[in-house]
C-alpha cells in the first residue's frame, strides 16, 4: 500500500480550500463516517501504530488517517499502515502557490478527532511550549480546541519522572487535551514504567462509545479518561 493517496480521505481540492464531498456520486449521506486523526512520534512505541489503527479500523463507520514525524517512521513501516499517512514533506510538496490548500490547516478541519499516541517527550514539550517546527506539531498548535484531542505519553522512566514532565502534562490538560496515561511496565531499555498505554484496549473503547457519534457531545470537557491504567 502507498503510504499516502495525495489528498485527505473524503475531500478533494476546491480552491483555496480543501472541502467534505461525497465518496460517490450518489447524493451524500445525511451521517458521515467519524473521523480520527492519529498522530505518532518518535517514541519506541511506535511500534504499536499498524496495530492501533488495524484497531480502529475495526470500529464502524470510522475513518482514520495519520500524522507522522520523521523521527517515527524508524519503528514502523509505512506499508503496514493501511491507511492515508502524512508527513512532513507532504506540507511542503502540497502547498506552491497562494492558492493551494495547506495541509496542517485541512487536516484539522478534517478531523473530529485527534488521537496523539505515543507522545514523546520531545514532542511534548513542543506542544506544551507552542512550538510547531513539523506537520504534526503544527496540526496540535492550529487544533479546533472545540473537537477532542488525546495524547498517550510514552517515555523511559527518567524522563517521565524528570518534575518538566508533569508540568507539560499539565500544560496540555490546561489547553482542554486529554490524557491517556502511561503505565508502569518494562521498557526496551529495561527500565520500568513510561509505557505506552494498552492503547488497543483503551483507546479504541473510549473512541468507540456512542459519544462520539453526536457532534454535540464533541466538547472537550463532556471527555473523560475511563480506560484505567492496566
Amino acid at each position: 500500500m502507498e503510504p499516502n493517496s495525495g489528498r485527505l480521505p473524503g475531500l478533494e481540492a476546491t480552491g483555496p480550500q480543501m472541502e467534505p464531498r461525497a465518496t460517490s456520486s450518489a447524493a451524500a449521506p445525511l451521517r458521515r463516517q467519524f473521523r480520527v486523526l492519529v498522530g505518532v512520534t518518535g517514541s519506541v512505541a511506535a511500534l504499536k501504530l499498524p496495530l492501533l489503527v488495524s484497531k480502529l479500523l475495526d470500529i464502524p463507520d470510522l475513518e482514520v488517517a495519520v500524522v507522522t514525524t520523521e523521527r517515527a517512521k524508524h519503528f514502523y513501516s509505512p506499508r503496514d499502515v493501511p491507511v492515508t499517512l502524512y508527513s512532513d514533506a507532504d506540507e511542503w510538496e502540497m502547498w506552491k502557490r497562494r492558492s493551494d490548500p495547506v495541509l496542517h490547516i485541512d487536516l484539522r478541519r478534517w478531523a473530529d478527532l485527534m488521537l496523539v499516541a505515543p507522545l514523546d517527550a520531545n514532542t511534548l514539550g513542543k506542544v506544551a511550549s507552542g512550538i510547531c517546527d513539523n506537520l504534526l506539531t503544527c496540526v496540535i498548535r492550529a487544533w479546533d480546541r472545540s473537537k477532542p484531542l488525546l495524547f498517550c505519553p510514552a517515555m523511559n522512566t527518567a524522563m517521565w519522572e524528570h518534575p518538566i514532565t508533569e508540568q507539560q502534562v499539565g500544560q496540555l490538560k490546561d489547553f482542554g487535551y486529554i490524557e491517556i496515561p502511561c503505565v508502569a511496565k518494562k521498557l526496551v531499555c529495561g527500565d520500568q514504567g513510561g509505557c505506552l498505554a494498552r492503547l488497543t484496549a483503551h483507546s479504541c473503547s473510549l473512541i468507540s462509545q456512542p459519544v462520539v457519534t453526536s457532534s454535540s457531545a464533541l466538547s472537550p470537557g463532556k471527555w473523560k479518561w475511563s480506560g484505567g491504567h492496566g
